[in-house]
């Protein structure tokens, strides 16, 4: 049996699918792609398709990952083109590989995020990112299924900033940027709840829903702060030498 990783993205107006009705256009992709799924056993089978951290419905996305078990052996770059083929725009398949290694999920421990702030002036955008990240703790809510939580939103993001628009690129209004990177923690803090803590902080309050993109996920490195890719680990384990190949074999000391 062989296993495949895959990256893809929801973009555009895909942005708004919920993670059940990818999980449909997947599997018809798979069906008009003849990818030759394995199956799961019992009264109801089922593609053998995990699915790894879902991004909220309504937010962008570049990194969502998943991993396919297939009965017979593809090349997955050829695999990803079928796939991605097969898929409407906006959900693209745009990386493959086949699985070498172990512990994809361990490997997504943070995730940066791109919020537009349409209407916000970039100005009262820094002054609010600058309390928010001089805060020890920035206390929010959200509805749950048990009632109204309360959590600390400033403790799982590790870095938050303005992020400027091109130079020469139009703008009608005012448009702030932030760049974040947030680890996965219980209970997530997701996109919204930062912005509902420079509402707490700094009475930042956008007049229009922002426009929420995941640009990456992966492993945190906490020496710089930056989120690694979570597929390098399968690249670099598939283009190591194995005793079986002859180059290796001949460079081998006696």
């Amino acid at each position: 049996m062989q296993r495949i990783r895959l990256r893809y993205t929801k973009r555009g107006r895909l942005r708004f699918t919920s993670h059940r009705d990818f999980q449909r256009a997947f599997e018809r992709a798979l069906r008009r792609a003849e990818v030759p799924m394995a199956y799961s056993a019992g009264f109801t089978p089922h593609p053998k398709v995990s699915y790894a951290n879902a991004a909220p419905t309504g937010t962008g996305s570049e990194a969502e990952y998943l991993e396919i078990a297939l009965t017979a052996a593809r090349d997955p770059e050829k695999l990803r083109i079928l796939l991605d083929e097969s898929l409407p725009a906006g959900l693209d398949i745009v990386d493959a590989v086949e699985v070498r290694t172990s512990g994809l999920a361990d490997r997504l421990t943070a995730s940066v995020w791109e919020l537009r702030l349409a209407g916000v002036d970039p100005a009262d955008a820094d002054r609010a990112v600058a309390a928010f990240n001089e805060a020890d703790a920035v206390e929010v809510q959200r509805m749950a299924k048990n009632g109204v939580r309360t959590f600390d939103a400033r403790a799982a993001v590790v870095h938050l900033e303005t992020h400027s628009e091109p130079a020469d690129r139009p703008t009608d209004q005012p448009c702030a940027i932030l760049r974040l990177v947030v680890r996965h923690v219980t209970p997530a803090v997701r996109p919204d709840d930062v912005l509902s803590g420079l509402r707490a902080v700094a009475d930042l309050a956008p007049p229009v829903p922002a426009a929420v993109t995941r640009l990456a996920q992966g492993l945190l490195d906490e020496e710089t702060g930056t989120v690694t890719d979570p597929l390098a680990p399968d690249r670099e384990a598939a283009q190591a030498p194995t005793t079986a190949d002859p180059a290796a074999a001949a460079k081998a000391p006696a």
